[in-house]
């Protein structure tokens, strides 16, 4: 493509897919248990190229993608990301910009910053304007449905790669809580961060009081103490946890509103990629936590969510979500291993994502 091209060609097509991957074990959080995940992979065609994006979600998100959002998409200039995004966004009116439908625009926005990337032939990180060529990750899994052995094994072989801050599920049975800490502290050491995640379980007065625990127990992240929908009752249970521990929230910010929503209640905003509207709103949210002095942290998704998380000024970390790095592995080419210092290095040598589906071994888990 010539250095002087003010056009490269329009989107011409939208497809999707899904695929539902099981478990290798039983998994549960403090709300919620499932045995499998379903991946929905959003592709563009256009000026010659493809672009690929993906969401974590139900597999009637594909049908979004493909059906308003395409609409929408189709014939905007493949380097014209901000404008088909803005297409996009507005086609969701009657459908809703929260839940299926921000995770449609989120994969597909990730596929049309891909597919821009890609005909101009740069790394998407390198597109973004990085301010940073490794991203540091944290390890995250340490379910409620684990025994000793499994929470033991897990968590000490993460830090066995070199990364230095490990998160585990509790609130499902508090009474094993604290044993529960006890093991993951022996499988990790004294040098490594311990963070826990409770997914909203707690009421805001039994929150205050395990933040209390937890950071008797050298606990310093403390994700989700009540559900996300109460931001009044999280800044309760930020101004009263000790000082030792922060409050963390944000996996369900769908949009910018929800961020502003959360961002006075936390210590730390957090921010999914393939939830809050893909690349374009994740680094418009970033300006919002700038502008108040907050750090962010990446939300799962890490083969894909690297690439804005280098671009994203306040980050603090991203999520290395043990279910999202075994199915990124198994199903696409190009997936970056852990680095040394515990941090993920986006590719440098290939355009886009650097990602490419594995079509023949996806195929057995279309869903």
């Amino acid at each position: 493509m010539s250095a002087l091209a003010t056009h490269a060609g329009p989107v011409t097509a939208v497809h999707a897919s899904a695929y539902t991957i099981p478990a290798d074990a039983p998994e549960s959080d403090g709300t919620f248990a499932w045995d499998q995940t379903t991946l929905v992979v959003v592709e563009v065609e256009g000026a010659g190229e493809r672009g690929l994006g993906y969401t974590y979600g139900d597999a009637s998100i594909g049908a979004i993608a493909t059906g308003v959002l395409a609409k929408a998409v189709e014939g905007v200039d493949a380097l014209d990301t901000g404008a088909a995004h803005a297409k996009a966004d507005a086609a969701l009116r009657n459908i809703g910009r929260t839940g299926p439908g921000a995770m449609a625009l989120s994969a597909l926005d990730v596929a049309l910053h891909d597919l821009k990337a890609r005909v101009l032939g740069i790394p998407l990180w390198r597109m973004l304007a990085a301010v940073r060529d490794r991203v540091p990750i944290y390890g995250s899994g340490g379910f409620t449905s684990y025994d000793n052995g499994q929470l033991h094994d897990q968590l000490a072989g993460w830090v066995g790669e070199g990364i230095a801050r490990v998160k585990i599920k509790v609130g499902r049975d508090p009474d094993r809580d604290e044993h529960r800490l006890d093991v993951a502290r022996a499988a990790i050491g004294d040098g490594v961060e311990l963070m826990v995640d409770a997914n909203g379980a707690y009421d805001r007065r039994q929150a205050i009081l395990w933040a209390e625990r937890y950071a008797a127990r050298g606990v310093g992240w403390f994700e989700e103490p009540v559900t996300s929908d109460d931001p009044r009752g999280m800044a309760l249970v930020r101004d009263r946890a000790p000082g030792g521990i922060e409050i963390a929230a944000g996996e369900y910010v769908w949009r910018e509103p929800d961020a502003l929503g959360l961002i006075d209640a936390v210590d730390v905003l957090q921010v999914d990629v393939t939830r809050c509207g893909g690349i374009t709103t994740a680094l418009r949210i970033d300006a919002l936590a700038r502008a108040r002095s907050m750090p962010t942290s990446i939300h799962c998704a890490p083969a894909l969510s690297a690439h804005a998380g280098a671009a994203m000024v306040t980050l603090r970390h991203l999520e290395y979500f043990h279910d999202h790095v075994r199915i990124e592995r198994m199903l696409f080419d190009g997936v970056a291993e852990v680095g040394e210092g515990g941090v993920l290095v986006p590719p440098a040598d290939r355009p886009g994502l650097g990602l490419e589906l594995k079509h023949a071994a996806a195929e057995r888990y279309r869903a």
